[in-house]
């Protein structure tokens, strides 16, 4: 399930590119669309976990702060700059899981987030002489941060809320942050069928997408299936190949093979069953 989120996140620019709307644009658009089942997920007994609530509404300001920043660092470019440096995610909740959610540590995770993060190099390719734009680095890192709090809250988040509810739930307040930092920027200019192609797109790619995804937290540790978003920017350049006729070359067809195989690879990974939690109230540092 996690996977096949993935590659519908990847699957955007078939909806996207069409329209010409600005990053920011469409982002408040799909947020909108995902906010829609909002009110068939409302459920009295979930927003009695604090722990849970806290932790969804945390995930609405930092999914917010994860799209301004991300959409700010593509506009600035260059592209693979600004994509290199968001997936730096999965190794951030590689390293942060066991601290946060107390999960047994993933080796696996732990090696092959950064074996991932060569393959992404090579299949979206760098500029030459290395990073061009500091600030786009910056812009991309920090997204990162904010994505990695994304996964971390959805999985705390679903001790009480199911998947779509995670979804629906957080998208309100994300739609209104994200109008707070772009103004009328994020508003679509127009109201015509490019507006319904990304209506559509919303459905897909972020409701059914994120559900999906959040359903699969459930299922596998949290660092695993931050390897295999992976799957999101493979998916975004194999359809960049065969749909809008972008060359990847030998070396990006060996970087998409290595993010496959790092990505399975983690996944397979043996899970041992988690110590049990002792009963001795533990401590908050403020994460959760």
């Amino acid at each position: 399930m996690v996977a096949l989120g993935a590659t519908l996140w990847g699957c955007w620019s078939l909806f996207l590119r069409p329209t010409g709307f600005s990053g920011p644009q469409s982002a408040f658009i799909a947020l909108v669309v995902v906010s829609l089942p909002t009110p068939f997920v409302l459920r009295r007994e979930a927003f009695r976990d604090r722990r849970a609530t806290l932790a969804l509404a945390v995930m609405g300001l930092t999914d917010a702060a994860n799209c301004a920043l991300f959409f700010a660092a593509v506009q600035r470019g260059p592209l693979s700059v600004a994509v290199l440096t968001h997936y730096l995610a999965p190794l951030f909740v590689a390293l942060a899981a066991p601290w946060v959610l107390r999960e047994r540590r993933s080796t696996r995770a732990l090696l092959g987030a950064p074996l991932t993060l060569v393959g992404l190099a090579l299949l979206l390719g760098t500029p030459q002489g290395g990073v061009a734009d500091s600030w786009t680095a910056i812009l991309g890192g920090a997204s990162a941060i904010f994505y990695m709090a994304n996964v971390l809250a959805a999985k705390e988040a679903s001790r009480s809320y199911s998947p779509l509810a995670i979804t629906a739930l957080h998208a309100p307040l994300s739609a209104l942050s994200l109008l707070l930092v772009f103004g009328r920027e994020a508003l679509p200019t127009a109201l015509d069928s490019r507006l319904l192609l990304v209506i559509a797109g919303g459905i897909l790619c972020s409701l059914v997408g994120n559900s999906l995804f959040n359903a699969g937290l459930r299922r596998i540790p949290t660092a695993a299936a931050s390897a295999l978003t992976y799957l999101e920017p493979l998916t975004a350049a194999l359809l960049g190949q065969l749909v809008f006729g972008e060359s990847i070359g030998a070396l990006g067809l060996l970087g998409g093979l290595i993010v496959l195989a790092s990505g399975v690879w983690v996944a397979s990974e043996p899970r041992v069953p988690a110590a049990p939690v002792s009963e001795t109230p533990v401590v908050s540092t403020g994460t959760g």
